[in-house]
């Protein structure tokens, strides 16, 4: 075991790894996330695993307990309501500004990693999809440009991960970041617009759908 350091790179791989286990649901709702079992089950000390619990409670992900546990956060229908509603503002914006400011160096990376999630999605590799789908929509914001909104974005990140992450169809969302990333790439801003509202269409239904079954 890591000796007792609490060091930023432990406090890092521990947070990513446990962020990555909620997105990608390996750790359920409702699960109990207690500092001993962490601690050993991830083979460092208990220090990084309080300080990766506390990060990911100001991200939205879990939920502080008193003492030494904490557990993955149900997110409500109101919750998700709320992330559709602010997800739907968001991007609009976002995708808009991008279709209005791309750069050619800015649509290879988004074109990389289109590419990355078709492939993925092609391959019933669902979870690269679910993450390469993520970055799909992170990349559109390095490309509008804006310091806000990127602050913004960076805020919000984790809990997007996590909505982005509430659908099945994996070669339709790949395909409808295929038709978002031409419309980008021709600066056709007016279509970027109804793609992005149909896009997030898609994904309420997709999160009400997930959530319907799993209840």
């Amino acid at each position: 075991m890591t000796e007792l350091s609490g060091s930023g790179s432990e406090v890092a791989r521990v947070t990513r790894r446990l962020r990555d286990d909620i997105v990608d649901g390996v750790r359920a709702p409702g699960s109990r996330l207690v500092e001993r079992d962490l601690a050993a089950e991830l083979d460092v000390s208990r220090v990084p695993v309080r300080d990766a619990l506390r990060t990911l409670a100001g991200e939205g992900l879990v939920t502080m307990r008193p003492r030494t546990w904490a557990i993955v956060r149900e997110f409500t229908p109101g919750d998700v309501a709320d992330l559709i509603e602010v997800r739907s503002a968001f991007e609009t914006l976002t995708f808009t500004l991008a279709a209005q400011r791309r750069t050619s160096a800015g649509l290879v990376r988004l074109r990389s990693v289109l590419d990355a999630e078709l492939a993925a999605a092609g391959g019933g590799d669902a979870v690269t999809a679910r993450r390469r789908a993520a970055d799909f929509h992170e990349t559109v914001t390095e490309l509008a440009a804006n310091d806000l909104l990127s602050e913004l974005e960076l805020t919000l990140r984790s809990r997007m991960r996590w909505l982005l992450a509430q659908h099945d169809d994996l070669l339709r969302i790949a395909r409808e970041h295929e038709a978002l990333y031409d419309a980008i790439a021709d600066r056709d801003a007016a279509g970027v617009d109804a793609l992005v509202r149909a896009h997030v269409e898609t994904g309420r239904a997709a999160a009400t759908s997930r959530r319907e079954t799993s209840s």
